[in-house]
């Protein structure tokens, strides 16, 4: 009894004193003092932006491929290229263990990776122009050089959220986060937003000059080897002026050791909880987040206007982290993750019924769609923003709440919570993408419609066609999609409602090792 009564003594003075550290932190950060961190700050935010770079590219790739003749199931399949982000926590014990000593921890794996990445960009700025050029780009290809591109992304992704617990002085480690939030954002805007735009012709030709021309301002090629040099340089004085803080031996650990501490987190009871909670709270959002964009260029808006839309958005999404970050401080983050999620199913259905407008509109205006029309889809996309920010800002903020209970392998603990994270939002995009056209209805018009009169398989489809007739949809699954995930969505909020309360109300050692 004794013995119990010492250990539980033990547990409540450790929970308190993490609490009075978590107090004077939360203070600290708020006081706002970046004094002997504005650089490191700086270097944190500059290495995101690299980060963000491609994974805007792989973001526009599929809104290139929309107005050529590709299928869902080929977007479904190109969708693959984000999973290093979802897997990286496969190779996370590695890059936490395994370096050299003379060159640092997290340089060891960031020179090379950043190197390795502007070698990809510059091969690849030779034929990309080639590639997407054609009447059938090849996918296969597309994903696999993509693939390896994010992988090598999601390599330098672990090694700064590592770096990032070092490098700043322990009162604005939090700053980490936003660093990550900003300067991904603006590196996925100036690869997305920005290369649309300037790549388009009609985009360049309407607003940015007077002499038409048969191409944008810029080409993706020559986007593409830009940044790589740029990758080169900035590597190369991360390396030179940039040095790292000495560690002792009790701070290194051995792979097989940070695998082991790994997989003890894992089997945690709490860690459990909080997984199935990252792993399907998208599915609500699934269809939305996946298939809107899309199927609003199908309906006849361009892609380059409707990614020039999101650059009024960009300052939402720099300041909104900011400014939910003073109500996540507190010791209870989740709770406006949990009123957040009924208003984000909300847009699922909103946006849902500008699609179907956005189709009936286009049919009967040959001129194209009036200001008002872009100012309803702007504010509805900002909505979108608002909910789907705070929620992944709450969820971030705790999660490196938990990470510090296990400090010795936060890297490796922040990298295991962003991976459940990315694997939750990528599983749930693949299926929703891949079952559009499965809950589709489609039936042959003319020719003989009267014998077969579904168009359900490829074989079906063809016959349609030689006979003369056409393919039309009946039913479209992204309407169909979208219903199921916001019904799923709102069961999901019933079943896991409480069980989110509880978790932030469990004490600190539940989080950590025994």
């Amino acid at each position: 009894m004794r013995n119990r009564e010492s250990l539980k003594n033990k547990e409540n003075s450790e929970d308190n004193e993490y609490r009075e550290k978590m107090q004077e932190e939360n203070v600290s950060n708020q006081q706002g003092n970046l004094t002997g961190d504005y650089k490191n700050v700086f270097i944190l935010f500059l290495l995101y932006l690299l980060q963000g770079i491609p994974l805007g590219m792989g973001g526009s790739i599929p809104m290139i491929l929309q107005n050529k003749n590709i299928s869902y199931k080929d977007q479904a399949m190109f969708s693959l290229v984000f999973w290093p982000f979802s897997l990286k926590l496969l190779w996370a014990p590695i890059v936490d263990a395994l370096f050299f000593q003379k060159m640092g921890r997290r340089k060891s794996w960031l020179i090379p990776v950043q190197y390795l990445i502007g070698i990809f960009m510059l091969i690849l700025s030779l034929n990309i122009d080639t590639i997407l050029e054609t009447e059938l780009p090849n996918v296969i290809f597309l994903t696999v050089i993509f693939f390896l591109l994010n992988f090598l992304a999601a390599t330098q992704d672990i090694v700064v959220d590592g770096w990032a617990l070092t490098m700043l002085q322990k009162r604005n480690v939090g700053y980490g986060s936003t660093c990550n939030s900003v300067g991904q954002t603006a590196g996925y805007f100036l690869g997305n937003v920005i290369l649309l735009a300037f790549s388009s012709p009609d985009f360049c030709n309407k607003y940015l000059r007077t002499i038409p021309q048969n191409q944008g301002i810029i080409t993706i090629g020559g986007f593409l080897f830009v940044w790589g040099i740029l990758f080169f340089i900035i590597t190369s004085l991360v390396w030179i002026f940039k040095s790292e803080k000495e560690e002792s031996d009790k701070e290194q650990d051995s792979i097989m050791g940070t695998y082991l501490k790994l997989f003890k987190i894992v089997k945690l009871p709490a860690v459990q909880q909080i997984v199935i909670v990252l792993l399907t709270v998208k599915v609500g959002f699934a269809a939305t987040d996946a298939v809107t964009g899309l199927k609003l260029i199908e309906a006849g808006v361009s892609k380059e206007t409707l990614s020039f839309l999101a650059v009024p958005l960009v300052p939402l999404q720099i300041i909104l982290p900011l400014a939910i970050s003073h109500f996540t401080a507190g010791p209870r983050p989740l709770d406006l993750f949990i009123k957040a999620i009924p208003f984000r199913l909300v847009m699922g259905l909103v946006f849902a019924a500008l699609v179907y407008w956005t189709g009936t509109f286009s049919n009967t205006n040959t001129e194209g769609f009036p200001y008002y029309y872009y100012g309803i889809i702007l504010f509805a996309y900002a909505m979108h923003q608002l909910f789907l920010y705070t929620m992944a800002v709450t969820m971030m903020t705790y999660t490196v709440k938990l990470s510090y209970s296990e400090h010795c392998i936060g890297g490796t603990y922040i990298t295991f919570m962003n991976t459940m994270a990315n694997l939750g939002t990528t599983l749930t995009k693949s299926l929703a993408l891949y079952f559009v056209e499965e809950l589709s209805l489609k039936v042959c018009d003319g020719g003989i419609q009267t014998l077969i009169p579904l168009c359900l398989t490829n074989n079906m489809k063809k016959k349609c066609t030689s006979a003369g007739g056409k393919c039309v949809t009946q039913v479209d699954g992204y309407y169909v999609e979208t219903a199921i995930c916001t019904a799923l969505g709102f069961l999901w909020l019933i079943w896991r409602r409480q069980s989110l309360k509880q978790l932030q109300s469990m004490k600190e050692s539940a989080w950590k090792i025994k």
